[in-house]
């Protein structure tokens, strides 16, 4: 019985022996790589198997080179990351890619040998503009707390205005005051001449009849 068992056992391995290779074979001893292009300076990559075209489950193992179109600037060796945007077969940086115009080359090294490589422009990105600040202007209006002062000024200088037109009634009474003094010493003057003559003409009646 334990020899069966153990017979058993060693045969089922070499069933998984002989069937790890055949799978592995029916994807293709190569993967492809197919550069896409850049996402906010980031590397995109396509990473499949060449023979079949299926994702890759398992994790790939590969650099990333990039150098300026004029070769001044070099960037790189990075690793390919899973791109959760562009699953399954998505792959990119984590590192971006400056603005400008870069050869970029992907080499694969594992599960199985692949390369890539595309010109690929990373454009400038202008910064979000910053709203201006408020500046009061010279011409402003004046505030509100002026307004008594103001009404308080003209309202002051309404008597002042008016103060020539009230003159006139009191020069007028004035006047009248004047003109009632000088009729009334006038009138005193006329009575006081006329008793002095009465007076005079009953002295001479009387003097007259004594005589």
């Amino acid at each position: 019985m334990r020899i069966r068992i153990v017979f058993s056992a060693a045969l089922a391995a070499l069933g998984l022996m002989f069937l790890l290779p055949v799978a592995a074979h029916a994807h293709g001893d190569t993967v492809k790589v197919v550069v896409t292009g850049q996402r906010e300076g980031h590397v995109t990559a396509d990473v499949t198997w060449e023979n079949d075209g299926d994702a890759i489950e398992e994790a790939v193992a590969a650099t990333v080179n990039a150098v300026s179109v004029d070769g001044s600037r070099t960037m790189g060796p990075w690793r390919l990351v899973r791109d959760s945007a562009a699953a399954p077969a998505g792959w990119t940086t984590a590192e971006a890619l400056p603005p400008g115009s870069w050869k970029v080359r992907v080499d694969v090294g594992f599960p199985s040998l692949g390369h890539g490589e595309l010109e690929v422009g990373v454009p400038v990105v202008d910064p979000a503009p910053v709203a201006p600040t408020p500046v009061a202007s010279a011409a402003a209006p004046v505030p509100s707390a002026a307004a008594p002062v103001s009404s308080a000024a003209s309202a002051a200088s309404a008597p002042a205005a008016s103060s020539p037109q009230a003159a006139e009634p009191a020069a007028d009474a004035q006047g009248y005051a004047v003109w009632w003094t000088t009729a009334g010493v006038a009138v005193t003057a006329v009575a006081g001449a006329a008793v002095g003559l009465l007076l005079r003409r009953r002295r001479r009646v009387r003097l007259d009849r004594l005589g």
